[in-house]
């Protein structure tokens, strides 16, 4: 291959990523608006051709899948990123802050049921779980984080972050920042603090919501 010829593949490969992205973008702007949004609504917001979506997705369900897939990678890259950090409390609290910031949830409620995970999802899910509980078990060695929060209180508190927004962005960040940080007051250990009502939640409970939807 020549040396002109390469350059062209790999402007072409550049391009091809660059316009990867802008369509997963344009797909999670749009699908958290409406995820029974058809996909030429992608393409539109995209400014993209339909053809050129389809070249990359052989459908909606494809686009989903991948856009919940990429949060959950991303979740399990910063819990991974977060059990580097020495300090257990601080490794709890900022790797909450970093996927609250993501806004890997907002896609994750809206987007549950609308396609049919693959046995690689699978598995990342199930390592995003074993990350988690290692990081709850750190803030409870810690003795900063209350007795009776469990891991699956995590989920709870980032779709009630991933629940605030307002039409501006950075609005929508310092707003669930300030969420946050009032969810962990609740979290953290205190003298005599009253126990958490009812059972804490379980294993699978909320497994029903990744049930394709009618």
């Amino acid at each position: 291959m020549s040396t002109t010829s390469g350059k062209t593949l790999g402007g072409r490969r550049a391009q091809a990523a660059r316009n990867d992205e802008v369509i997963l973008e344009a797909a999670r702007a749009v699908f958290l608006d409406d995820p029974k949004a058809p996909i030429a609504a992608v393409a539109e917001r995209a400014g993209v051709g339909i053809s050129a979506l389809y070249r990359r997705y052989a459908g909606k369900e494809d686009l989903l899948r991948q856009l919940c897939h990429d949060g959950l990678r991303r979740y399990v890259a910063e819990a991974e990123t977060a059990l580097d950090e020495p300090d257990d409390w601080a490794a709890f609290t900022g790797f909450l802050a970093r996927v609250v910031d993501a806004d890997v949830h907002s896609l994750t409620v809206h987007l549950a049921g609308t396609f049919t995970p693959t046995e690689e999802m699978g598995r990342d899910a199930m390592r995003a779980g074993e990350l988690a509980t290692a990081l709850v078990d750190r803030a409870h060695a810690s003795g900063r984080l209350r007795p009776d929060a469990v891991v699956h209180d995590l989920g709870l508190l980032l779709e009630a972050c991933a629940a605030v927004r307002v039409p501006d962005p950075e609005r929508t960040r310092q707003l669930r920042r300030r969420q946050l940080a009032v969810l962990l007051a609740g979290l953290s250990s205190v003298p005599d603090a009253d126990p958490l009502p009812g059972p804490p939640p379980a294993a699978g409970e909320f497994d029903w919501r990744w049930r394709l939807r009618e």
